[in-house]
């Protein structure tokens, strides 16, 4: 009897489309996550007000839905934190077969959690949840994935972080030019000479203390965007802060100059060590390849 393995995949977004691309090994494979990726797209726009489908959203489930087939795509209803608390349509469960072993994806709001407490052997979940939930803060800044491990208390969990999909925005410096004296970098040197306010957004001040380090922050104080339409315009009035960007393109047009990539924000595969089982390793396997840069050595 082929051995399933259940793994622990978010419900929406980037970070489960960079998982449904890691899997699409086969064509059949990669049909049928184009399918939930399609899906997932046009839900979401439709919770964003900009397409009006002619079927409600009881009837698009029963549609997106296969109810003959055990290892298709099902989709399930979640509240949406939008104005009206509209439902909204997210990925649930899919089976794919890989290498002899069923890979059961099964959606959950926070992954990560459900490692922690052990209802999953194998997850994917944004590194910054790692970074927020259970690294160690040091003097020093956390630059990099494969420093992530080192961090994580053995006593707190046996969560460990194996490698990183690639789908990489980076936590980045940004700064009011006028603050940095000429010829000066935009770095973690700098924010330790620094004092004054820094712009974070609310719930990442522990994210930004381990990726900057706790000797930066002697002198700073966090400062909060305080509903600007964009966390770019509220570093601007700032003066400095922190934010994701993968081109840098907003930040620059609010006047912004972009100093160090701090961490990568990605999507990374995890293990709780406590429930390796040798069905795990031959899925770790086959989503982990040789090239890929943020692989971990375990």
């Amino acid at each position: 009897m082929t051995e399933t393995v259940r793994v622990a995949v978010p419900r929406k977004g980037r970070p489960l489309e960079a998982v449904l691309e890691r899997f699409a090994t086969t064509e059949s494979i990669a049909q049928v996550a184009d399918e939930i990726t399609s899906t997932l797209r046009f839900e979401k726009s439709v919770t964003k007000g900009h397409t009006h489908p002619e079927h409600d959203v009881y009837e698009r489930l029963a549609d997106y839905s296969d109810l003959a087939d055990p290892t298709a795509p099902e989709y399930t209803l979640l509240r949406d934190d939008r104005d009206g608390m509209p439902r909204r349509i997210v990925f649930d469960s899919v089976v794919f077969e890989l290498d002899g072993v069923n890979i059961h994806l099964v959606g959950r709001e926070e992954p990560f959690r459900a490692l922690r407490t052990h209802e999953f052997g194998l997850g994917f979940d944004s590194a910054d949840l790692v970074l927020e939930e259970v690294v160690k803060l040091r003097p020093d800044g956390l630059g990099s994935i494969e420093d992530v491990n080192s961090r994580i208390d053995p006593m707190d969990t046996d969560v460990r972080v194996v490698s990183g999909l690639g789908d990489t925005v980076y936590h980045t410096l940004m700064a009011d030019p006028e603050i940095l004296p000429p010829g000066s970098d935009l770095d973690r040197d700098f924010v330790a000479d620094y004092a004054g306010d820094l712009c974070i957004s609310p719930r990442y001040e522990r994210l930004v203390e381990a990726v900057l380090g706790t000797r930066c922050l002697d002198d700073v104080t966090f400062a909060y965007p305080n509903g600007a339409p964009e966390e770019e315009a509220a570093i601007a009035e700032t003066g400095l802060g922190v934010y994701l960007t993968m081109t840098g393109s907003t930040a620059r047009e609010h006047g912004l100059v972009l100093g160090e990539n701090l961490f990568p924000s990605e999507t990374v595969l995890m293990e709780n060590v406590a429930e390796a089982t040798p069905a795990a390793e031959t899925v770790k396997r086959v989503i982990s390849s040789p090239e890929l840069e943020t692989e971990l050595a375990v």
